[in-house]
């Protein structure tokens, strides 16, 4: 009963945030640590996404079966949609980069990426790879695996349409090709200079049924998991609940599975397996190849005689141990065993340190005071503290006191995520080979603690972090960031400018020194455009923003150009901070620029409604077009005069995430019914609130068209939508972004019109990506078309569509 209790607790305190939360350091998480020294065995899962991962398979190979477990997403999930905000493309990356990291938080798996870029949904390999720079996410994932040397390698897809769409695939096939290249000395052998060539025992693809597809078969290999670790104080199904449920941004809570569970997987290549996955592994320290029986009998010494109520009597011990390793040949696993062992040890003496900074963001070259702390409370432990970054001390350190040290550290670089450093490409970010892998910056603030448990000497890096009080939340810590001192963001990042016509954009500059800032905006832009002024001076007061204006016209219509603003003759970057409950907040330095596009419109339209879904940014899309957007809830629809609005806008989603889409769609259809008109974005087809999505019927697939280039068909070209107030043509689609369209529609009633059908290379034409129908005096449109990708990014052609379909005219 008590170690169950310890196991919740751990989980608990684990799974709290990780902004919000340290690491625990509880006698149960010390206990399963312990147990791992003993096992020598690496398993590296394989993917393209977050949450792709099999979280619970992760979750029982690191904490039953002992093994080092990772997990190789190839992409950070940039391309995907976002259930919480309005966060898309790279910033999505971001928090799922973070949401990845909470999830191994609680499953105690490793995570690593590769460069590769989600572009977006592809449905096949051949397309997915047009995009990666196949041979260069090759070469990272080679590289990972001969850093790691995993035994076994896990699919998580197959290489065929087995496996869903495009990243799916490949990330398939890159998998066995990186298996095979990692033991070819004659592939990038530039790798060699610090590594070596690696065979893995074998790859798998971990087959499963889900999606209306059953990949299992009673000839496959099949694992059973056991149910219940009791020093974790849950089943492994409820752990991999728990941790896939950090994928919050792409709405994956999951329900806990308790009880025995069987894993399936189909060989792939190496040798095959019939009993194990490891079968024919050693796990043992005699894998190393040197004696070490001494070593072994040593750790089930320490497992025999640990007591959970004092983890500081194994230290004496755990100190020997590392000797007895340390003595060893330099290889991955006796390297790995000893950072594992240090960490025990410190776990055992209660040692807490903390490098905390006193704000949350500090500009390149200042200096700052960080207060270290450190507290020993495992009293009778021999802890003293050696030096902080090199400084001497030499201090015993008392037994449950916290002692502070203040000293100073230099922002010499700033904290942009290593990926963004330099411009990406549609398919990679630009990363140089020291990175290759890593989640995050390992170069961000911190300070470095030397000191010696019994002896032993320790070095313990721990990042330069900010502290608060919430007063809903309480000790909060956050990571803190270092900026460029001049910061700037921008009215808007798209002008779509009719000919003759002249638009004023501001741009806010901030000061983040603490000095008097002064400098000079001038611009670099293309041939074509006018902007006044062209050069403006600015002095800034510490810690202060200034907001300046300029007017930007194109009278040759240039159909696209571009302009960059520059401080004092440099490119101007952003300062942009996302923060979420869940996850730490993330601080990132966008660069600041503006893409000029010519657009012929004519724009009826002056008042919407507008019901927000998941979150997009249309309605500032439409404001930077003259349009008065007013947001609704199902509160004011019920109360609002809806006469009021042109027209009404459902955002994307919202009957998956509104709970009671169901009351107010009858209120928005009567709307509809006495002159309105209604248009609803995708939606995807489960967890809806309401089976009726329009006024005729219709129902929602999985179709899509994702080449943002496949040719449009006019099935009706007179169609008033395509007519008034604009006429559509071919050219309209042009410039589109990452995908035509999403989640179409099927079974559709007689009384919508279908005026545009699409296909991607070698598929039949869809009907489904836009339905409009007459009801009453109004009009309803169904349009899964991703306008919420085309307007943001200022894509004209989709900017005239999308006016047409929410503008009244007699015909309807």
């Amino acid at each position: 009963m008590i170690q169950r209790f310890l196991g919740l607790l751990i989980l608990l305190l684990t799974f709290l945030s990780a902004a919000t939360a340290q690491q625990s350091n509880s006698s149960s998480n010390i206990k399963l640590k312990i147990d791992k020294l003993g096992t020598l065995g690496t398993a590296l899962y394989f993917a393209a996404h977050p949450d792709d991962e099999n979280t619970r398979l992760i979750a029982y190979l690191a904490n039953d079966r002992k093994y080092r477990t990772a997990y190789l997403s190839l992409t950070r999930g940039d391309g995907g949609q976002n259930l919480l905000g309005t966060e898309q493309g790279i910033e999505l990356g971001l928090i799922r980069t973070q949401e990845l990291l909470a999830a191994r938080a609680i499953d105690k798996g490793e995570q690593f990426f590769s460069a590769a870029y989600d572009f977006g949904f592809s449905k096949t390999h051949d397309e997915t790879f047009t995009f990666w720079k196949k041979d260069d996410i090759l070469r990272e994932a080679v590289y990972l695996i001969r850093k790691l040397q995993p035994d076994v390698i896990i699919n998580r897809f197959p290489p065929d349409r087995r496996g869903g769409h495009g990243h799916h695939q490949a990330s398939a096939i890159l998998a066995k090709e990186a298996y095979e290249a990692a033991a070819d000395p004659n592939k990038y052998p530039e790798q060699l200079k610090e590594l070596k060539p690696w065979k893995a025992k074998r790859i798998v693809w971990n087959t499963a049924n889900f999606g209306g597809m059953n990949n299992t078969s009673d000839d496959q290999l099949k694992v059973v998991l056991s149910d219940y670790n009791p020093l974790m104080g849950y089943s492994y199904g409820e752990v991999s609940a728990m941790s896939r449920s950090q994928h919050k941004s792409q709405g994956f809570g999951a329900a806990a599975n308790r009880g025995q569970t069987t894993e399936f997987f189909d060989h792939v290549a190496g040798e095959k397996a019939t009993q194990d996955l490891f079968e024919g592994v050693n796990t043992t320290w005699e894998r190393l190849g040197e004696p070490t029986k001494n070593i072994e009998q040593k750790i089930q010494d320490i497992q025999k005689k640990y007591n959970i109520n004092h983890p500081e009597n194994s230290i004496k011990e755990l100190v020997e141990l590392h000797e007895l390793i340390k003595a060893l040949k330099p290889s991955v696993y006796r390297d790995q065993k000893l950072k594992d062992l240090e960490d025990i040890i410190i776990s055992c003496a209660g040692i807490v340190v903390e490098s905390i900074a006193s704000q949350p963001n500090y500009v390149i070259g200042q200096s700052f005071n960080v207060t270290n702390e450190m507290i020993k409370r495992a009293s009778e432990s021999d802890v003293k503290l050696i030096s902080i970054d090199g400084k001497s001390i030499n201090e015993s350190i008392p037994g449950n006191e916290t002692k502070k040290y203040q000293r100073q550290k230099s922002a010499d670089h700033w904290t942009q995520p290593y990926w963004l450093e330099k411009p990406n490409s549609l398919g990679k970010f630009d990363i140089e080979e020291k990175n290759f892998g890593y989640p995050e910056n390992t170069d961000n603030p911190s300070t470095k603690f030397v000191l010696t448990v019994d002896g032993l000497q320790l070095e313990i890096e721990k990042p330069v972090e900010y502290r608060f009080v919430d007063p809903v939340d309480g000790e909060v810590y956050q990571p803190i960031s270092v900026s460029p001192a001049l910061t700037a963001s921008i009215s808007s990042s798209q002008a779509l400018l009719k000919t003759g016509d002249k638009k004023t954009i501001s741009l806010t500059i901030k000061n983040n020194s603490d000095n008097i800032q002064t400098g000079e905006l001038t611009f670099n832009q293309s041939d074509g455009l006018q902007i006044s002024p062209n050069k403006i001076e600015f002095e800034i007061p510490a810690g202060q923003s200034i907001l300046k204006s300029f007017e930007i016209s194109n009278p040759k219509n240039t159909e696209s150009s571009d302009v960059e603003p520059l401080i004092n003759g440099n490119p101007v970057h952003g300062f942009k901070k996302i923060g979420y409950q869940h996850i730490p907040d993330i601080t990132w330095f966008p660069p600041v620029n503006l893409k000029v596009k010519a657009l012929e419109i004519n724009n009826p339209l002056k008042k919407i409604g507008y019901i927000h879904g998941a979150g997009d940014l249309i309605p500032t899309a439409l404001e930077n077009i003259g349009v008065q957007v007013d947001l609704l809830n199902s509160n004011l629809l019920a109360s609002t005069n809806l006469n009021q609005y042109d027209a009404i806008i459902i955002g994307i989603r919202a009957y998956n995430v509104s709970p009671n889409a169901n009351q107010w769609l009858p209120i928005l259809f009567n709307y509809v019914e006495q002159g309105g008109t209604v248009l609803a974005q995708y939606n995807v087809n489960s967890r809806m609130s309401t089976d009726k999505l329009g006024p005729y019927p219709f129902e929602i697939n999985r179709d899509r068209v994702t080449e943002e280039d496949a040719e449009v068909t006019f099935t009706d070209p007179s169609d008033p939508v395509l007519n008034y107030p604009n006429k559509i043509t071919e050219k309209d689609f042009e410039g589109w972004v990452q995908e035509r369209g999403l989640y179409f529609a099927t079974n559709i009633a007689p009384e919508y019109r279908t005026p545009l059908s699409f296909a991607d290379k070698d598929e039949e034409q869809n009907k489904g990506s836009l339905l409009v129908a007459n009801y009453g005096k109004g009009k309803f449109v169904y349009a899964p078309l991703a306008f919420f990708r085309q307007l943001p990014a200022g894509v004209p052609g989709a900017t005239r569509l999308f006016v047409n379909l929410l503008a009244k005219n007699e015909k309807n």
